[in-house]
């Protein structure tokens, strides 16, 4: 959607390839670089793995890299019947699966944070950490259904214009660049209305809690400090935060130097955790 992943010569990945999610769904996927850990990135919600182009040089430098469209994303199959974070996290582990990576990080970006750990507890054994980047910022509050349908009303009225409007008003800071805005904004409101709306009431009303409950790896976060993560919250669930300031919702594109350096941190040390 932003445009095909442009990595330098030494970091050119294998040719794109698919795998049939749980559902059959065509799962698109790329690989680049080699080396354990294996690197996992997944997207959030209306994006694509594009979204990772300025992480992909400097970690398949010495990992294994591999992004991939969800389904009902970029290049993925769209013949799903429903669109949960659960079906998500079956994209993902039929990656790794086809993919037989053994150990495996996980790097999950908004709605990639949930996705991530429904594929810890699909294939624990693989998964060795979770990294959620701008995720789990208030892991005390579970939506109802109404309050998931009132905030989706204007998305089914008018797609394009809301989530333009959702983008520009609530993802970035007053001094982001305005023409990333303009291009994520532009990008994300082309999205499929059915996916987008039907994967938003479905993360709305993913229990959290529950959830993390059910995963043993130890997770990081790193978000930005723009909008309030509960800290608290985060603790209890023994995840670790670190915040970026200056940077909006899309910190990996926004300030890719100071996030590639933080989640090279994050890496190393659930790295160091599994070996131990």
């Amino acid at each position: 959607m932003l445009g095909s992943l442009t990595v330098s010569q030494s970091q050119t990945p294998t040719p794109a390839s698919s795998v049939e999610s749980t559902d059959g769904v065509k799962i698109h996927y790329q690989e680049f670089g080699s080396g354990s850990p294996a690197l996992v990135f997944v997207h959030g919600w209306s994006c694509d793995q594009s979204y990772w182009q300025a992480q992909i040089p400097y970690f398949s430098q010495r990992h294994k890299v591999v992004t991939l469209d969800l389904a009902g994303h970029g290049k993925s199959g769209q013949d799903r019947q429903d669109w949960t974070v659960t079906a998500f996290g079956e994209d993902v582990a039929a990656v790794v699966d086809k993919l037989d990576l053994e150990q495996v990080i996980l790097i999950g970006h908004s709605m990639g944070g949930p996705v991530m750990v429904e594929t810890a507890q699909l294939i624990p054994d693989r998964i060795i950490g979770l990294v959620g980047v701008e995720t789990f910022k208030n892991l005390h509050h579970t939506s109802s259904p109404e309050e998931a349908d009132n905030f989706l009303q204007p998305f089914v009225n008018d797609f394009i214009s809301t989530t333009q409007a959702f983008v520009k008003t609530s993802m970035f800071t007053a001094n982001s660049d305005s023409s990333l805005i303009a291009q994520i904004a532009s990008d994300m409101s082309a999205a499929s209305p059915e996916v987008a709306i039907a994967s938003g009431r479905n993360l709305f009303l993913w229990n959290a809690r529950e959830a993390l409950a059910k995963i043993a790896q130890p997770i990081k976060v790193i978000n930005a400090d723009f909008q309030r993560t509960d800290m608290e919250a985060a603790q209890r669930h023994n995840i670790e935060v670190e915040l970026m300031s200056g940077v909006g919702h899309f910190l990996m594109m926004e300030d890719s130097e100071t996030f590639n350096s933080l989640l090279d941190k994050a890496i190393r040390t659930l790295a160091t955790q599994r070996s131990k």
